[in-house]
């Protein structure tokens, strides 16, 4: 688990949101969401190294989180991405919040 994600497991924690962590995307796959919240069928991705040539941003790990985003999608999932910078500021938090439905 990155700094960040640990970082927004607390946060969820101290705001009382249940979630699940590294959560399988399908069945028969080895994609995991960091965070999901499967009775809304919302997931969470906290994206790292978008400044810093990460995973994220190379061409093989962009084809794999396109793959990961369509399995998403036809299984009826809404993902949220986050950044950690977005994590720290306590912002993923009120998207999360907001996409839940809860802080309005």
């Amino acid at each position: 688990m990155s700094d960040a994600e640990a970082l927004l497991a607390w946060q969820l924690d101290c705001a009382g949101i249940a979630y699940q962590r590294e959560f399988p995307v399908c069945a028969g796959r080895r994609f995991r969401f960091d965070f999901a919240f499967p009775e809304q069928h919302l997931a969470c991705e906290v994206d790292g190294g978008v400044w810093q040539g990460g995973r994220h941003t190379s061409g093989a790990g962009y084809v794999r989180d396109c793959e990961k985003a369509n399995l998403a999608a036809i299984g009826g999932w809404r993902v949220l991405h986050v950044i950690p910078q977005w994590v720290k500021s306590g912002e993923a938090l009120k998207i999360i919040e907001q996409a839940l439905g809860e802080g309005e």
